[in-house]
């Protein structure tokens, strides 16, 4: 419950008041608010979904049986190149 967007954009604030210039890449879990925090104080910033973490998320919704196999459908279409492929 304390996880916030105010609790993480003091946090980045903080960062950068201590000299944190510009972030070009956040990664990060599912914290509520932290994608918010990060474009309110890191304009430029990307962000991006932990992979272990979505990874983890994925075989916490499916049988036991089907991890191996949707854990591979995974790593195929997260190594292509784009979108289109």
């Amino acid at each position: 419950p304390s996880e916030n967007v105010e609790v993480w954009t003091e946090m980045l604030q903080n960062m950068r008041s201590r000299g944190l210039k510009q972030v070009e890449l956040f990664l990060s879990d599912g914290v509520v608010g932290m994608k918010t925090a990060l474009a309110k104080t890191y304009l430029k910033a990307h962000f991006q979904r932990c992979l272990v973490h979505v990874m983890r998320n994925i075989c916490n919704k499916v049988r036991v049986d089907d991890r191996e196999t949707i854990m591979n459908d995974f790593k195929q279409i997260h190594r292509q190149p784009n979108k289109t492929a």
